[in-house]
């Protein structure tokens, strides 16, 4: 078994992010510029939104965090996407999941300019990667590719079942294991809570993409020896033994699972860091200019 380590591959490709940018400073470029928006003090997205805002530190981008009381409407946030859609200094920006039950998700995600929609959760977005057209793919499906790739796992001709239907992580990961190209080239089934005999699809797979929320959700008994697990998971459980009082987990059970793992993804320490590689990447093709021009007029008018 071997142990797919998420923060030291996500250090190796920001050394190779810092390096281009540096690169651009030198040239006079303007360097990338990434925002964030945070509404309401959820614990896991402040978390979530410093680690992105250290990690832009780290290469060289510049970065903005914008904070908002949990009272917030939605008129208001929608105003505040906009001003960001408006302004040329900044490259990309999110608003971090979850908002308040009062403000409608898709349409805040609706009013990101595609261009600067570095989660890659525009409808243009989902639809041109499912077309296979540039675009700015979800962060941690991005991720989770590139953990493949660098990792050199063979993927084609495997099956693959992906665990979850989200659209931020099941989905997206499905019809990106399934393209013609590597990592790709799978069978890929996607499960759902929903899904009749579980145990019996998963047990069949030679990668499990593990996504649907539940801590300790898979165990050893549903994974066939040598398989490749992916962990999405990412739950705070309490815990006597940590000084906050909790601790991160993921949706497969680890000690049952990892001893039949050809490849395993731990957590933390996993998928996580190569999240925020993901994002920061599309930040830097935004910069650029490479995935899009201009979607303004194709998505006002």
């Amino acid at each position: 078994m071997q142990l797919i380590d998420g923060k030291a591959t996500a250090e190796a490709i920001k050394k190779e992010i810092r390096e281009e940018v540096e690169q651009m400073r030198r040239e006079g470029k303007r360097v990338p510029h990434l925002a964030a928006v945070l509404v309401g003090n959820d614990g896991a997205s402040e978390t979530y939104v410093n680690n992105k805002i250290k990690t832009c530190h780290d290469i060289g981008f510049e970065s903005s965090l914008l904070r908002f009381d949990a009272s917030m409407t939605e008129d208001e946030l929608l105003a505040e996407v906009e001003k960001l859609n408006d302004n040329d200094e900044v490259d990309g920006f999110i608003v971090q999941l979850p908002l308040p039950k009062h403000i409608d998700v898709l349409k805040v995600t609706e009013a990101i300019l595609p261009e600067k929609d570095v989660d890659g959760f525009h409808p243009i977005n989902i639809g041109r990667m499912t077309q296979q057209v540039p675009c700015y793919i979800p962060a941690t499906p991005k991720g989770i590719m590139q953990l493949l790739e660098r990792y050199k796992i063979p993927t084609a001709g495997k099956h693959c079942v992906v665990i979850g239907r989200s659209n931020i992580v099941g989905t997206p990961m499905s019809v990106l294991l399934s393209r013609n190209t590597y990592p790709g080239n799978c069978t890929v089934t996607l499960c759902h809570s929903k899904t009749e005999n579980m145990a019996e699809i998963t047990r069949q797979a030679d990668i499990i993409v593990a996504a649907i929320g539940q801590p300790f959700f898979l165990k050893g008994d549903m994974v066939k020896e040598g398989a490749v697990v992916i962990d999405v998971g990412m739950t705070r459980i309490p815990s006597d033994k940590t000084k906050t009082g909790y601790r991160l987990v993921g949706d497969v059970d680890f000690e049952s699972v990892a001893p039949k793992c050809s490849y395993i993804t731990p957590v933390p320490g996993g998928v996580g860091p190569m999240t925020i590689i993901g994002l920061v990447q599309n930040t830097l093709l935004s910069a650029k200019k490479v995935v899009y021009a201009s979607t303004r007029n194709e998505v006002r008018s």
